[in-house]
């Protein structure tokens, strides 16, 4: 049941190599929530029917996988039957799971000795470019990939930006300056979806084309899959996200909630659970200049949103206004 829970279904064998190729996935993924910006990780995962109190009819065998950004190792060793007690196996099979896990870490061959015994085993490597692993992104299988061009070191939190960039303009780069100072610590990042709820989907070409932006400016940026800030609130727990006025309207407008006010409720009180909250710097909408308190927000949500003062911040220019005027 366990695992079930883990993989969110039925697997057509618990013991087998597409398994522990989908736990290893999960692990990859939860390691990336839980990882600073542009930290390594790595995800594992591992199956194995191994020697019992009662004789099994099928082979002893177990299944590893390890998932890195730019890897999938897998791995799939028979054990001969009867050669061993639990106790032997056990050690066997962990003894090559804490290899593969050095493998995937890089670290060096001889830090972990050779076992003197040898079953059959099969072995094998697949690399991912970077097209493969976005498009694994957009697919969902992979939930982020973050772009650290920031030399900071990463704090814990994060202050993130959402938006389309198309382009980035300097009025981004200076809404992020004045919300990181309002935080008073964070690490800064933007970010995108790849995926619009509106919208198909970026193509690798235009997400490549956008990061290549942030890359020019030294800044930090996320490419993720979730088009909904409940999504995000639950990729990055304890963020504060920089939105404008009018995403704010957007986000506490039931309308958006298959017009359930309660729904809406419950929706961005599980955001404020999760610890994350909401900088709105003012914008001009509907041909009028509003800021947070501008807004009827809900007594229950009211701690969730700070206003970034028009004092600090107010820049009347948008990525729409500069398409139209160069003709994008």
């Amino acid at each position: 049941m366990s695992l079930i829970q883990l993989l969110s279904k039925i697997p057509s064998q618990f013991c087998s190599q597409q398994t522990a190729e989908d736990m290893a996935l999960l692990a990859y993924n939860r390691a990336l929530k839980l990882s600073s910006p542009g930290s390594p990780v790595v995800g594992v995962g591992f199956t194995g029917s191994l020697a019992s109190s009662r004789p099994k009819h099928g082979e002893h065998r177990f299944y590893m996988s390890t998932r890195t950004a730019d890897r999938l190792w897998i791995s799939r060793v028979t054990l001969t039957k009867g050669l061993r007690t639990r106790e032997e196996e056990d050690r066997v099979s962990s003894h090559l799971l804490l290899k593969a896990i050095a493998n995937a870490c890089k670290v060096p061959s001889n830090a972990i000795p050779e076992l003197s015994e040898s079953d059959v085993s099969d072995e094998c490597e697949k690399q991912f470019n970077e097209d493969q692993e976005l498009e694994q992104l957009i697919n969902g299988q992979i939930c982020f990939k973050i772009y650290p061009f920031r030399s900071e070191i990463p704090a814990e939190r994060k202050i993130i930006l959402p938006g389309s960039f198309n382009p980035l303009h300097d009025g981004h780069l200076k809404l992020m300056e004045v919300a990181t100072s309002i935080c008073g610590d964070g690490y800064p990042c933007f970010e995108i979806s790849a995926v619009n709820a509106d919208k198909p989907p970026l193509t690798l070409s235009q997400i490549k084309d956008r990061v290549n932006q942030f890359k020019k400016v030294g800044q930090t940026v996320i490419i993720s899959n979730q088009p909904y800030f409940y999504k995000k609130a639950e990729l990055f727990p304890g963020s504060a996200f920089v939105i404008g006025v009018d995403t704010a309207v957007r986000l506490i407008n039931p309308k958006y909630y298959d017009g359930d006010y309660n729904k809406m409720l419950k929706i961005l009180i599980g955001c404020k659970e999760t610890g994350c909250t909401f900088l709105v710097g003012g914008r001009n909408v509907d041909g009028a200049f509003k800021v947070l308190d501008d807004l009827n927000i809900p007594e229950e949500l009211k701690d969730m949103f700070i206003s970034i003062p028009a004092e600090q911040f107010r820049m009347d220019i948008s990525s729409t206004d500069i398409r139209k005027k160069s003709g994008m």
